[in-house]
């Protein structure tokens, strides 16, 4: 499967804020976990920035989900 960057980082951003609202987070809630400011989340959620692993590895962990699990998405070309 041969995937854009940016549909990559969209469906990423548009599967961690399902990932947060599924865990009944806020923004800011998974921004404390993760010792990150709130306004990082809101933009890798909106696909804004390419974010590290170290932060997906952050985030991953304050949604209690296995790294690759972020990574698990089905593009829809």
């Amino acid at each position: 499967m041969d995937i854009s960057e940016s549909i990559f980082l969209k469906e990423l951003g548009v599967h961690i804020r399902q990932l947060r609202e599924k865990n009944s987070l806020s923004q800011q809630e998974l921004a404390n976990f993760c010792s990150i400011p709130k306004v990082q989340i809101g933009r890798i959620e909106r696909a804004e920035v390419n974010t590290t692993v170290k932060t997906l590895v952050k985030i991953a962990n304050a949604l209690d989900v296995e790294p690759k699990e972020l990574l698990n998405i089905i593009s829809k070309k």
